[in-house]
């Protein structure tokens, strides 16, 4: 599991206002049920919070209890990317993947006390916080992890090629950080972790997520069986399609990614419609599960401070989300693995450096998977 810690409770002043390249193969082993998908909740639990917080300071010190943070200053210490100073944001989002208590039921597999991370997004938010950029970086992509201290301060050496989401099983949030770094040469200003076991309930509590399918998909693996068509998502049939890889295109994890990206917007939009303000009930259950859900950097660890944050974030809409894939080629070694496409990546990493947008050229031609338009918001 990610070094966590409980931040001591903090009570606002009274009257404070919360306010794609080479042939496609297919990957042969298939990871466990549940396993990919919800670090979009990562990216709403913010967004809750400022919706309609106005009027419910008195529940701050509970919410606030709810946080768990990891000090990513404190274990990468100075080596590390210089913070650009041009504005912009950069988040690490990422989706854990634990095996035991309510994750064990919802994600099937082996209770070994471990937790993986299976899915990760570079979220660029642009200055004036009206725009963003996400980078969403394959599991299975072979890389040269960089040594690193986790929050323990455990010493892990440094691996090459090994698989990208083998840095936060190895070291937790801060070798995940640290090697998201090392690939990319920007700072992480920011790092949040979502637990897929509070996704469902989340959705469940926003009252479903309507998305609209192309294409029918019918995966056992997943449990989603959905025709063409318009469907309000419960938080079920969402973890299914999150989730999903045989039910749809062709099989691929590349081809996942895709589906995710197409919910992540949906689930965006949801967020930005749901009437929180009508009902101080339903504010409050989804406050509850979302900080219940989340682990972040110590920074934003605590109410006060991830309102703050996403206070700037509550600007950007689904249409205002430019999402990619890191360049990747299918590694010709095997089939079930990628390999960074270095040339188009270093052109994706510099926009985002000198706050740009990600040129279409930089992504054109590398691996992708075949489940692109298939969901759409």
């Amino acid at each position: 599991m990610s070094p966590e810690s409980t931040p001591e409770p903090v009570i606002p002043e009274a009257g404070a206002n919360a306010p794609g390249g080479r042939s496609r193969g297919r990957r042969r082993k298939p990871p466990g049920r549940g396993r990919r998908a919800l670090l979009v909740t990562a990216w709403t639990a913010a967004g809750i919070l400022v919706l309609g917080g106005t009027g419910v300071g008195y529940l701050y010190f509970k919410l606030n209890g709810n946080l768990r943070t990891v000090d990513i200053n404190q274990a990468l210490g100075t080596d590390r990317p210089t913070k650009v100073d041009n504005g912009s944001e950069n988040i690490l989002v990422l989706g854990s993947d634990s095996r035991s208590g309510s994750n064990k039921k919802l994600g099937g597999g082996t209770d070994d006390g471990s937790a993986r991370s299976d899915t990760a997004m570079i979220v660029h938010v642009y200055e004036g916080h009206r725009k963003a950029a996400v980078v969403s970086v394959p599991r299975d992509t072979l890389i040269d992890r960089p040594a690193c201290i986790d929050a323990h301060g455990t010493r892990h050496s440094a691996a090459t090629g090994v698989m990208f989401n083998s840095a936060y099983s190895t070291g937790g949030a801060a070798c995940a950080v640290k090697t998201v770094e090392s690939m990319t040469g920007i700072r992480m200003d920011h790092y949040l972790e979502v637990d897929f076991s509070g996704f469902q309930k989340l959705v469940d509590e926003l009252g479903g997520v309507e998305v609209t399918t192309t294409k029918a998909i019918d995966d056992r693996e997943s449990h989603l069986d959905l025709k063409a068509g318009t469907h309000t998502l419960d938080g079920k049939q969402a973890l299914g399609l999150v989730r999903t890889r045989h039910g749809v295109g062709d099989g691929s994890d590349l081809g996942r990614i895709q589906l995710q990206q197409a919910f992540v917007k949906a689930l965006t939009n949801q967020v930005k419609q749901v009437g929180v303000f009508t009902s101080p009930k339903k504010l409050y259950d989804l406050a509850d599960t979302a900080t219940k859900t989340v682990t972040t950097d110590s920074d934003i660890g605590s109410v006060n401070s991830l309102i703050d944050f996403a206070n700037g974030l509550k600007s950007i809409s689904a249409k205002n989300m430019h999402m990619v894939t890191m360049p990747v080629e299918y590694d010709p070694a095997n089939p079930n693995r990628v390999i960074v496409a270095e040339a188009k990546a270093k052109r994706v990493w510099a926009a985002l450096k000198n706050d740009r947008p990600i040129p279409a050229s930089a992504t054109k031609g590398t691996a992708t998977g075949q489940a692109k338009g298939v969901v759409t918001s």
